[in-house]
């Protein structure tokens, strides 16, 4: 007779759990709590579908905090494999130039999700809807719409606090801590970071994008770009930094960036090029030789003295080293993603919950972080296949 899983949550965990149990020994039920599954997987894919990341595998594993928690996940099932399983289902992927993978040109995000929900049902997948979540009963058995689970393996995969609008409250996180699994608050991650920026500047300049930048915090530096807001700074060039930045805020109210303009240009480049100009004005001069946009041109102007704008030397370092100060960032409902949720102390390597047998957490539920491009999607691909091979092999 088969043994009973019931997977509480319908997202990309869930899915490659799911899709990778072995149907002839499980009897395997999703129960999500919204009408339909993977709306905040949908969501995501408005903004440019990342579905991982093509870097080699021993680079990709250090996007993540910590790193050391989701390794064997990572190794287990990799990017590489990933795109091998879209591939068998039907979905072709390539890799861009920013070295992050998408389905190739045509595939919506709809079918991406029809695809998937298609593999599962040839798996023999039951999907539940409007089934909500409350907590326990007295013998640790889950409970659906105020009723007991009868289930031999329950698997949580119950997203974090972001993106409300999709359903992905985060409000069961109170639930597991009134049961005395240790949790974490949410705090938001890849998202906008507040700074008061001057009135005259934003002002002209509020939208603009910060192309082809370094950003560095505590000597960890990020490559890509930024948009300007009037809330203060997002994008990828500032994302990676999350960790570090949430840190310096926790303990100084107050985080230090600092902007290289120019990552290609070496410091002594950039101040010949200054000293050598045949543009008299300074600021033809940084437009014409140094190729630098309006609004990095404009955060020079406002932000030096005129002495320091005039200095070759002051202003050169300048361009290799802007410094800029982070105040705050977004709510986390404004947030791509969040760290926070189950505390990894709380679970074993396998992701069963210490506190109860036979249960398990995984995805983004689980208190880890990492940028975007394809690195959220990935780990929670790899965690869902990494239970399903460890339950096929032991339960």
């Amino acid at each position: 007779m088969k043994k009973q899983i019931a997977i509480i949550g319908g997202g990309p965990s869930a899915f490659l759990l799911s899709a990778f149990l072995d149907s002839e020994k499980f009897a395997i039920t999703i129960y999500e709590k919204n009408k339909t599954c993977g709306r905040k997987f949908l969501v995501a894919g408005k903004g440019g579908f990342n579905l991982t990341h093509s870097e080699p595998i021993d680079q990709l594993v250090k996007r993540y905090t910590p790193n050391d928690f989701l390794t064997a996940a990572l190794l287990h099932f990799d990017n590489t494999d990933f795109r091998k399983w879209l591939e068998r289902i039907g979905i072709s992927t390539f890799v861009g130039s920013s070295n992050r993978v998408y389905p190739v040109k045509g595939i919506k995000p709809i079918e991406v999700l029809t695809a998937i929900l298609g593999s599962l049902k040839e798996n023999g997948v039951v999907l539940n809807y409007e089934s909500i979540f409350t907590g326990w009963d007295v013998n640790g058995k889950t409970i659906i719409n105020k009723e007991a689970v009868e289930a031999d393996f329950t698997v949580f995969s119950l997203g974090g606090g972001s993106w409300k609008v999709t359903g992905s409250e985060g409000d069961w996180l109170q639930t597991f801590a009134n049961k005395g699994i240790k949790t974490k608050p949410f705090h938001a991650s890849n998202c906008s970071n507040q700074i008061d920026w001057k009135p005259d500047f934003i002002q002209k300049h509020e939208g603009a994008p910060l192309k082809n930048i370094a950003v560095s915090c505590q000597q960890i530096v990020q490559k890509g770009e930024a948009v300007i807001t009037k809330f203060g700074l997002e994008g990828n060039a500032i994302y990676g930094l999350s960790p570090i930045i949430r840190q310096m805020l926790v303990s100084n109210n107050k985080a230090p960036i600092f902007i290289d303009f120019k990552p290609s240009l070496t410091l002594e480049n950039i101040q010949s090029k200054i000293e050598t100009s045949n543009y008299r004005n300074r600021t033809e001069t940084l437009k014409k030789d140094l190729k630098l946009s309006a609004p990095q041109i404009d955060l020079l102007k406002s932000y030096l003295s005129k002495e320091s704008y005039l200095s070759a030397d002051s202003l050169a370092k300048n361009i290799k080293n802007f410094p800029l100060e982070i105040v705050g960032v977004a709510p986390v409902d404004e947030a791509i993603s969040t760290v926070g949720g189950i505390d990894l102390s709380a679970v074993s390597e396998n992701f069963e919950l210490h506190k109860i047998q036979n249960q398990f957490c995984i995805g983004e539920m689980l208190d880890w972080d990492a940028p975007t491009g394809g690195y959220l999607l990935q780990a929670c691909a790899s965690t869902g296949v990494y239970l399903a091979n460890f339950l096929n092999k032991n339960k």
